[in-house]
């Protein structure tokens, strides 16, 4: 796509007009680059609508038959390379992931007093403030997401075993060499720093909306995420693959309030307690191709001209009946999990978190991901070091720096090999 369209971006803190001008001159750039390949936006559009709905089709089918819409596999089996090409093609379709028994019950369950001890010990609930996350502050409960990044438990899991042979096997699922290039390496990872969710029984909380997190108003108006969805753009819609790393780990994100400045392969936690799946859990639209469908939607022309059907700055990427309905029929939650069991979803994935009254149970979860070492990552690494060692909190999230003098943190002289190399410490 080397004709793909250079746009001054708006700063993050523009103007409503300044948003709405860059909208309608990126869109019509986007249309023109369409149709100068000789097809339409409704076309090319068209192509994206028959393949998301042979994928509704077969998640309905399997909803009919009684079967689990999400992929599981036993962590065993991935660390004797005993997957069968069965579960890889329903893992690479779906784009999501139960793994059983990453860990021990008893793990997950001792990490998860630990956590309890590390906060009460440097008692964070006297100091606690609230949310900093406007995003996060809509769930109800106070607090549920915890900024907390540094404790023991959250960096043995990191850096431990179990997780990076998972984060490899689902960095393999990508294709990682294209376009004459190497995009990351899949056996190594950065060791992405993010905070825990400790939800009481008895608690009512308002879940999260469908939304996204690959970026904003970056995939449509940066040089890399032009590259990254060329197919999508230039005509040659049918070769779009969701799994195609290629130009997606040198790119910026957009600057602002709800950025990942790390390319995840895939996002995920390790739960820490059980978890019943109608218990207010996660739920995703296990179609990874759906991306290509939000990012063609607001070139369609029932869309007005300055509106990205609901894409702006400051907020994750939404995804809502009135533009996407279609997308919506196919949200699927996670089966029930113990703790020990790890949950993972493909990076572009649209997901949420059903609501629920009066939990039963515990809904525990240390948010890690798949991050695997690439020049996006390893420079972002080099603030994740300072933050580690000072206790603050990571350039991605909001400077709340609970932990700088925190008792018992996870020190760097408690880093195995793995820690090392996920910080950028060693090769």
């Amino acid at each position: 796509m080397t004709d793909a369209p250079h746009l001054a971006l708006p700063h993050w803190e523009s103007t409503p007009d300044d948003l709405r001008a860059a909208t309608r001159e990126i869109k019509a750039a986007i249309r023109a680059r369409i149709e100068a390949s000789g097809r339409t936006v409704e076309e090319v559009f068209a192509v994206v609508e028959a393949r998301i709905a042979a994928r509704i089709a077969e998640i309905r089918a399997d909803r009919e038959r009684g079967e689990s819409v999400w992929p599981v596999i036993d962590y065993a089996d991935i660390a004797a390379g005993r997957v069968t090409e069965a579960q890889l093609d329903k893992l690479r379709r779906r784009g999501c992931l139960v793994v059983r028994g990453q860990f021990s019950h008893e793990q997950a369950s001792a990490w998860d007093r630990d956590i309890v001890d590390y906060v009460e010990t440097n008692h964070f609930f006297e100091t606690y403030t609230g949310p900093a996350d406007d995003f996060f502050a809509s769930v109800g409960s106070k607090p549920e997401i915890y900024p907390i990044y540094w404790s023991t438990a959250q960096m043995q899991a990191r850096q431990s075993e179990q997780m990076a042979t998972v984060q490899a096997f689902l960095n393999a699922q990508w294709k990682h060499e294209s376009q004459g290039q190497t995009w990351f390496d899949p056996s190594r990872d950065s060791l992405y720093p993010d905070r825990i969710r400790r939800r009481p029984p008895g608690i009512d909380s308002a879940g999260l909306g469908t939304h996204s997190d690959p970026g904003t108003l970056d995939l449509w108006m940066t040089r890399a995420y032009q590259l990254a969805f060329r197919h999508l753009f230039d005509g040659t819609v049918e070769d779009y693959d969701p799994w195609d790393a290629a130009y997606r780990t040198a790119g910026p994100q957009y600057p602002g309030s709800t950025m990942c400045s790390a390319f995840r392969t895939f996002q995920g936690w390790t739960a820490l307690s059980d978890m019943d799946h109608d218990q207010g859990v996660l739920h995703t639209i296990p179609i990874p191709e759906a991306m290509a469908y939000l990012m063609l939607r607001p070139l369609l022309p029932d869309v007005p001209a300055d509106d990205m059907c609901g894409v702006t700055v400051n907020q994750t990427f939404p995804t809502s009946e009135r533009w996407h309905a279609p997308l919506l029929e196919a949200l699927s939650g996670i089966p029930d999990v113990r703790a020990g069991d790890t949950v993972w979803w493909h990076c572009d994935m649209v997901h949420s978190v059903a609501p629920v009254t009066d939990q039963r149970g515990w809904g525990n979860v240390m948010y890690i991901p798949a991050a695997p070492w690439c020049p996006r990552n390893e420079a972002y690494a080099v603030s994740v070091r300072e933050a580690f060692r000072t206790g603050s909190s990571p350039a991605d999230f909001p400077e709340e720096h609970y932990e700088r003098d925190w008792v018992g943190r996870f020190g760097e002289e408690s880093l195995n090999a793995t820690g090392r190399r996920g910080l950028g410490l060693s090769v």
